[in-house]
């Protein structure tokens, strides 16, 4: 029996082995989000025993009582996984994302002696019951609400939106394959899961990897990889230094200063399309990198960037560049870009009379 397991499961063994090892070795996640993956981990592993111990019991005929138990089990857990999903990868909810997904478990179990959803006959036959589209109606509801989350604390940015989508596409095919192939489908159903979650994982922390742990936008890294390795797609650069951090930083405390750049990289992030990259690229000072946008559109973002940052209780300085033809390279669009902000924060400094000294 053992064996058996071993051989029908062994890619799921090897994927969840690799997911085990790289919580362990991570340095991205707090102790309780990965507490939370080793539960989950557990969790399809223990349904992939459930799955097999369902069809060995089927190819043997009969033991219709303990197949119904063990399918209620089943047909509880893809709803069960999702919301561990929602609550481990999204921030914010609590266990009330479960509720839906324990009421149908509840559901699922009152079908042993019912067969409102399901029913197994004596001869081992399957047949739906009046509620038997029940659990793919809230996988399919699930598995949208999840995307909507998970897209809606995202940046919005591609790179995270492909892995989203992919987790999404994965939990959708719990829809639509069963029809198709049957039981059958159940076999993989595990494996398709870990390998979803695996992907995605390894997506977010190669993300993270690339992010301002603090702002979210694209760090220092990040943006001397992209400059390195594309430069032919950069027409123009916006340079952005905030006025007078030190002097939050003095007065209110670096808690009150890291407030202050989080809301900069909102507004930041609120007037850039997928054509631009915004950039922390030190304590204070940021780079919009602008692949195929006009000057026009540059100097516009500029301009949208002023206003948007007017509308908070703190300043900016902004400058930019352009190239029309490719000619300038990024060391000259940035030392340009640099300089005409460079030159906007001293008429800042000069027409408010503060200390720049003081202020920087």
């Amino acid at each position: 029996m053992i064996k058996e397991y071993i051989l029908q499961n062994w890619a799921l063994i090897l994927i969840l082995a690799a997911f085990v090892i790289s919580l362990r070795e991570t340095i991205f996640l707090n102790k309780k989000r990965i507490r939370h993956l080793y539960g989950l981990i557990a969790a399809i592993f223990a349904l992939s025993i459930v799955v097999f111990a369902e069809f060995s019991l089927a190819a043997d005929g009969g033991h219709a009582g303990i197949r119904a138990v063990l399918m209620a089990v089943r047909y509880s857990a893809t709803p069960l996984i999702i919301s561990a999903v929602i609550y481990i990868l999204a921030k914010g909810f609590r266990w009330t994302v479960y509720i839906p997904a324990l009421i149908l478990t509840a559901i699922n179990l009152i079908s042993i002696p019912t067969g409102i959803v399901f029913r197994i006959g004596e001869d081992g036959v399957f047949a739906r019951g009046p509620l038997g589209l029940l659990p793919f109606i809230a996988v399919g509801a699930y598995s949208i609400f999840m995307m909507f989350i998970l897209i809606k604390h995202s940046k919005k940015q591609m790179m995270e939106i492909v892995p989203i989508a992919f987790i999404g596409f994965a939990f959708a095919t719990g829809l639509v394959l069963p029809f198709v192939y049957q039981g059958e489908y159940s076999r993989i159903f595990c494996t398709t899961i870990a390998v979803s979650l695996y992907v995605y994982y390894e997506f977010m922390i190669l993300v993270m990897t690339k992010r301002d742990p603090l702002t979210g936008l694209f760090n220092r890294q990040a943006f001397y990889s992209f400059t390195g390795n594309n430069p032919e797609s950069i027409t123009a650069l916006i340079s952005i230094d905030m006025n007078g951090l030190k002097t939050i930083n003095d007065r209110s405390g670096h808690a009150a200063g890291d407030e202050a750049l989080k809301e900069l990289a909102d507004c930041f992030l609120s007037v850039v399309g997928g054509r631009q990259r915004c950039y922390r690229i030190g304590g204070d000072e940021f780079v919009i990198i602008c692949r195929q946008t006009t000057r026009e559109e540059t100097a516009s973002i500029a301009e949208q960037i002023r206003q948007k940052v007017s509308e908070t209780q703190y300043s900016c300085a902004v400058g930019y560049s352009h190239t029309e033809d490719g000619a300038k390279s990024v060391d000259d669009l940035l030392r340009l870009s640099d300089s005409m902000m460079y030159a906007e924060k001293a008429r800042y400094y000069t027409d408010s009379g503060k200390d720049r000294r003081m202020q920087s």
